[in-house]
C-alpha cells in the first residue's frame, strides 16, 4: 500500500508543470514520503489543481466536513497544497512540485531534503527542466538593454509587470537557499524573487515572503541586474511569478547551460550583438554572461555565439564602449506568450503529449 500510493502521488505530479519523472533508484519516492505521509498523499489524491471548498471535497470522498477541512488547512499550512482565501470561504488545490512544493520550502529548507533534491535533479529532473524550459519561464531582457527606438511589449518588460502587479511578495530564491544549505551556494543576493495576485497572498497568509510596493521591487530588480542575474517571469503575458536566477544555482539554467544550443531550448525574443569597431576586449561582458555564450575571438575582441544566446542583456548594461547591443530575434522567430497562467499551464502539458 505505502509503494503504492507514493508511487500514484508520483505519477500525478507528473502531470503537472514540469513533471516529477521516475528514476531508477527511485529518489523521487523518498522525497514524497519526506513530505507526505500517507493520509497526506492520499488527500492529495483527490484533489486537482482546479480550487475546491471543503465542503465539495468531502461530498465527493464521503468523509465529514469537519475532517477533510481541518486535513486541508493542516496541509496548507505545511506547505503541501495551494490555499486561496476569499472572504470566509477558502478553496484548495494540488500543486506542482516546481513551482510549488519545492518552492514554498524556501523559509524551511532542510539539508535532508536539499540532498535528496539535488539527488532527483542529476538523475531525472535535470532533464524534465531543459525539455520545459521555453513553456515554464521565460527570458526577459534588463530594459536598458533595449535600444530606444525598439517597441517592446508590456509583458517583456519585467519593470512594467511590477509596476502592473495588484499585489507583490518577495521572497528568497530556494535554487540558492537549496545550494546555500549543501555548501555549495554562490554569493548573488536571495531574497530577488517576486510573486503576484493569488500565489502572492499564499506566499503572505504562510510567512513564506514580505509584501512590497512596486518602487522597493523595482529597486530589488535593479539589484539583481547589478549582481548578474538573469530576470525569468513565468511563460504567461499576466505572470504569477518572476525569478532572478544565476547560471550556478537555477534549475532551469543550469539545465540549459549543460545543451550545446540552449537558445533553442528558451522563451526569448532577442540576442546579443557585438560592433567588433567598438569591442577593446576587455572581457567584461564575458565575465556577466550566465549562458557562456560570449568569447574572444582571434583578435581578442568579444563575439557572440548565438546558439548560446538567451537575450538577458546584462552583457549590454555593463559594456564600457557600448559596444554589445540587444536586437530582435527575425519575425518568423518571434513568440507572444499565453495570455494567463491556465493558458500557461495548457500549452506545457500539451507540449509534454497530455491531453486535458
Amino acid at each position: 500500500m505505502s509503494q503504492d500510493i507514493y508511487r500514484n502521488l508520483q505519477e500525478r505530479l507528473d502531470y503537472y508543470s514540469l513533471g516529477f519523472p521516475p528514476t531508477e533508484s527511485g529518489i523521487e519516492l523518498q522525497i514524497l514520503k519526506h513530505l507526505f505521509d500517507e493520509r497526506d498523499a492520499a488527500m492529495f489524491l483527490e484533489l486537482t489543481p482546479m480550487l475546491e471548498t471543503p465542503e465539495a471535497v468531502a461530498e465527493r470522498t464521503e468523509k465529514p466536513v469537519e475532517e477533510v477541512s481541518r486535513h486541508l488547512e493542516d496541509m496548507a499550512e505545511r506547505k503541501l497544497l495551494f490555499r486561496l482565501q476569499k472572504g470566509d470561504t477558502p478553496k484548495y488545490g494540488a500543486v506542482p512540485f516546481v513551482h510549488g512544493l519545492f518552492e514554498f520550502r524556501t523559509k524551511e529548507l532542510d539539508k535532508e531534503l536539499a540532498s535528496l533534491v539535488e539527488q532527483y535533479y542529476e538523475e531525472g529532473f535535470k532533464q524534465a527542466m531543459a525539455n520545459g524550459a521555453d513553456t515554464f519561464l521565460r527570458v526577459v531582457p534588463i530594459q536598458q538593454s533595449i535600444d530606444a527606438t525598439q517597441q517592446v511589449a508590456s509583458y517583456e518588460d519585467a519593470r512594467d509587470i511590477l509596476k502592473n502587479a495588484k499585489r507583490i511578495v518577495v521572497t528568497d530564491c530556494i535554487c540558492r537557499n537549496q545550494k546555500e544549505s549543501l555548501g555549495k551556494a554562490c554569493d548573488k543576493p536571495k531574497e530577488v524573487c517576486f510573486m503576484f495576485g493569488s500565489m502572492a497572498k499564499y506566499y503572505l497568509d504562510y510567512n513564506m515572503g514580505r509584501e512590497i510596493d512596486a518602487e522597493e521591487a523595482v529597486d530589488i530588480l535593479a539589484k539583481a541586474h547589478e549582481a548578474g542575474l538573469v530576470t525569468q517571469p513565468a511563460t504567461s503575458q499576466n505572470p504569477s511569478g518572476m525569478c532572478n536566477c544565476c547560471g550556478d544555482c537555477c534549475g532551469v539554467l543550469a539545465s540549459l547551460n549543460e545543451l550545446n544550443k540552449p537558445a533553442e531550448m528558451v522563451f526569448s525574443n532577442h540576442y546579443a550583438q557585438i560592433d567588433q569597431d567598438l569591442c577593446t576586449g576587455c572581457e567584461i561582458c564575458l565575465d556577466r554572461c550566465q549562458m557562456g555564450a560570449l568569447y574572444l575571438n582571434e583578435h581578442g575582441l568579444s563575439e557572440v555565439n548565438t546558439d548560446r544566446c538567451i537575450g538577458c542583456g546584462l552583457c549590454v548594461t555593463t559594456c564600457p564602449t557600448e559596444a554589445v547591443r540587444l536586437i530582435p530575434k527575425p519575425e518568423d522567430k518571434q513568440r507572444v506568450p499565453p495570455a494567463n497562467s491556465a493558458e500557461q499551464m495548457m500549452t506545457m502539458a500539451q507540449k509534454r503529449g497530455i491531453q486535458i
